[in-house]
């Protein structure tokens, strides 16, 4: 009750009506209407170009997998290398 907006009253104001112009050219020739363009409508995207979006997704996604698996496996075996040559060098 106490935090309860008040909106305003909304009163319609009169205004007077018009009646419409009709122009009428001060020429003898026919005037056509302007031609107003056609509505846009948007693109259709078929079930075709959803498919091939999906899949090349998932071609991407692969390649970047492999890309990683293969950088840690490097990573790895230079890890493992140093360690077993700096272990000889060592042992000298």
């Amino acid at each position: 009750m106490f935090l309860r907006p008040q909106l305003p009253d909304t009163h319609t104001p009169n205004l007077p009506t018009t009646a419409q112009q009709v122009h009428v050219p001060a020429c003898g020739c026919q005037h056509s209407a302007p031609l107003t363009p056609p509505p846009r409508s948007l693109p259709s995207v078929g079930s075709g170009a959803v498919a091939a979006v999906v899949v090349g997704g998932v071609v991407v996604v692969a390649l970047l997998a492999a890309v990683v698996v293969t950088a840690v496996s490097v990573a790895v075996a230079a890890v493992v290398l140093r360690s077993l040559l700096g272990s000889q060098h060592r042992r000298r």
